[in-house]
């Protein structure tokens, strides 16, 4: 039986969130073996490869060329700025206290769907985006001893360009095609990835833990084109805000992987924050103004 749009959407959209879940404790065994910006160029410039095989073999036409600043705009938030930010964030920090900043992805996501959109969220929606702001802040600075520093300000940082890249990627999606639209993004990174992978690369590759090659390896294949594959086509179908919500799942997922990849001890305090933090972001969800244009290619 044939599926709707909207449901299409939401199970593409679950699998990329289950995909990107994996993301956190790979980055974190990356780092273990190679340095935050040779990593983050390493797996944008072999992605592209990927990218490219697959516009190739499906017969991609180009994009029009009003796409090309939000390809820019793609390429920047979740091929760059997003894999580096955490990267050297994850120099500092474990896997698990980053993954707390992934509850605010959400929000990010919608606030700025909403921008993009025009739209104008109540009040309430203000006020949980507020809330779970003031969560995640607290149990960052507990957990690091009463400091919130470098690592997790990158953390942030990373968080909002992810959210403003997941927006722009599912707006262009409706007209584009979502598979179409992470690769091309690769391909307008490519060019400066493969410049700094080549000029960082370790003169010996001698040494690197297995971990590391196994880290990389999932985020330039998964982290870095099937699961956006999967996301932005769920977000295309079901739209931003609505599917979007799906995330709210990606917390709980990373923090499993984390204990039982990375050997990382989750306490409660953690998971009761985290889950304070989803009551936010849900709540703000629910406030949030909602529209979704018809998709043109999906």
């Amino acid at each position: 039986m044939a599926l709707n749009k909207t449901t299409e959407g939401w199970i593409c959209g679950l699998v990329g969130v289950a995909i990107f879940s994996g993301s956190m404790p790979a980055t974190k065994l990356a780092v273990t073996g190679f340095d935050p910006v040779f990593l983050t160029a390493a797996r944008a410039a072999l992605a592209a490869v990927l990218g490219a095989l697959f516009l190739a073999g499906m017969r991609a036409s180009p994009p029009a060329r009003t796409d090309g600043w939000p390809l820019v705009t793609v390429a920047l938030c979740v091929v760059i700025g997003f894999p580096l930010l955490s990267a050297m964030a994850l120099r500092h920090m474990t896997a698990s206290r980053s993954i707390l900043f992934l509850g605010l992805l959400p929000l990010a996501t919608a606030f700025f769907g909403v921008l993009r959109g025009g739209e104008r969220p109540r009040p309430p929606f203000w006020l949980c985006s507020a809330g779970g702001a003031g969560l995640v802040v607290l149990m960052a600075a507990l957990q690091g001893g009463g400091g919130f520093g470098t690592a997790d300000l990158a953390m942030g940082a990373s968080v909002l360009l992810c959210g403003l890249g997941y927006a722009e990627g599912g707006a262009l999606a409706r007209r584009l095609g979502g598979w179409q639209v992470i690769c091309w993004a690769l391909l307008v990174a490519a060019p400066p990835m493969a410049l700094v992978a080549l000029v960082l690369c370790p003169p010996s590759l001698r040494g690197i833990p297995p971990a590391a090659w196994l880290g990389l390896g999932y985020v330039t294949v998964f982290s870095m084109l099937v699961g956006f594959v999967f996301w932005y086509r769920g977000l295309a179908l079901g739209g931003i805000a609505a599917v979007g919500q799906v995330q709210l799942l990606q917390p709980f997922l990373a923090f499993a992987l984390a204990a039982a990849l990375l050997h990382e001890a989750i306490g409660w305090p953690l998971v009761l924050t985290a889950a304070g933090v989803v009551c936010c972001v849900a709540g703000a969800r629910r406030f949030a103004a909602r529209g979704l244009p018809e998709p043109t290619r999906a």
